[in-house]
């Protein structure tokens, strides 16, 4: 259950899509099904289309708050860092040829997933190993379980424990899409056969064609992100897998097979999360500059930051971008 609203740092674009499902519900409404009311004489067909549409977007509007307002897995930031070893650090020598020891906590680890070793990096501002498929967000500052992008549609990362309702958001959109276009070409239908030509229903009712036109455009975004994602969910990836690693030598370690990787994301109960945000914020005991302390300059911690929000947010709005960039720096 949940128990707070958790929004993500750019919450305020979901006002946006608010906007961008809502006024064009409203337009059908009071226009095209009130046509289309008028043409089937008031039978239940009318009143079907008017009440498939409300209840139907009133759903669609659930589902958004509830990917936007859901704590999306956030792991919380160590209050025990780990124990610095005592590493060899050839940039901190001062003899040609001498190493000095400097104590720093190792940058990765590998554990074991389903039999295969799997390399989890550590994460300096949380000060904590990342679980498996975890990702730290540079948008929300925060290390995300199963991080698959940050949406600044929703305002929110996407992760594990709201991945299965933005799925379904971005679905239940596409076919309220489909549902708004067929009705607005009904009506043209509808409207032809009463004036004799297309040309003169259309100027009967231009708000018909206005909605096909945008419910046309909107369905290549969410129709095509819904395909991807189910591309996605059949071979148990995330976007930030897809496009950050590639590569055939790359093995698919969380591949469960088609229909279990299914059955993962819809029929698996979602897991508590693990912060307790009715609690006090306690004062980390060993801070921040412990982690600054084991070998990273801030200038090189600044410029990868900058990177890593900059990729963060162009996995959320292009992620063509992000794959010609890695493609650059292999080659």
């Amino acid at each position: 259950m949940v128990d707070r609203l958790i929004f993500g740092p750019d919450a305020k674009s979901m006002i946006v899509t608010l906007l961008l499902i809502i006024v064009p519900v409203v337009i059908f409404c009071t226009n095209v099904a009130r046509n289309l009311f008028d043409e089937t004489s008031g039978n239940i067909a009318g009143y079907a289309v008017l009440m498939v549409t409300v209840v139907f977007t009133i759903y669609v509007l659930i589902l958004l708050l509830l990917t936007s307002a859901r704590d999306p897995g956030i792991v919380p930031r160590n209050l025990h860092p780990p124990t610095e070893e005592i590493c060899y650090d050839s940039s901190a020598s001062i003899d040609v040829g001498r190493q000095t020891p400097t104590p720093r906590v190792p940058p990765t680890r590998e554990v074991i997933v389903n039999g295969v070793p799997v390399r989890v990096k550590y994460c300096i501002t949380c000060q904590l190993y990342r679980p498996p498929r975890c990702s730290h967000c540079s948008v929300c500052d925060n290390c995300v379980e199963r991080f698959d992008h940050h949406c600044p549609w929703v305002g929110q990362c996407i992760g594990l424990r709201n991945y299965r309702s933005f799925f379904l958001f971005i679905s239940s959109s596409t076919i309220l899409c489909i549902f708004i276009f067929a009705m607005c070409a009904l009506n043209i239908k509808f409207l032809t056969d009463d004036y004799g030509t297309v040309w003169k229903a259309i100027k009967e009712s231009p708000l018909s064609v206005v909605l096909m036109v945008y419910c046309f455009i909107f369905l290549w975004f969410v129709g095509g992100l819904t395909c991807f994602h189910l591309y996605l969910i059949g071979t148990n990836q995330t976007t930030y897998e897809t496009f950050r690693y590639r590569g055939p030598e790359r093995p698919r370690v969380y591949d469960l097979g088609c229909l279990n990787n299914f059955g993962e994301i819809f029929y698996s109960r979602i897991k508590p999360s693990r912060n307790n945000f009715h609690a006090y914020v306690q004062e980390s005991e060993r801070g921040f500059a412990r982690g600054m302390n084991s070998g990273t300059y801030i200038g090189d911690l600044d410029g990868n930051r900058r990177e890593k929000v900059e990729d963060d947010r162009e996995i959320g709005g292009d992620l063509l971008k992000i794959s010609q960039r890695r493609e650059g720096e292999d080659a």
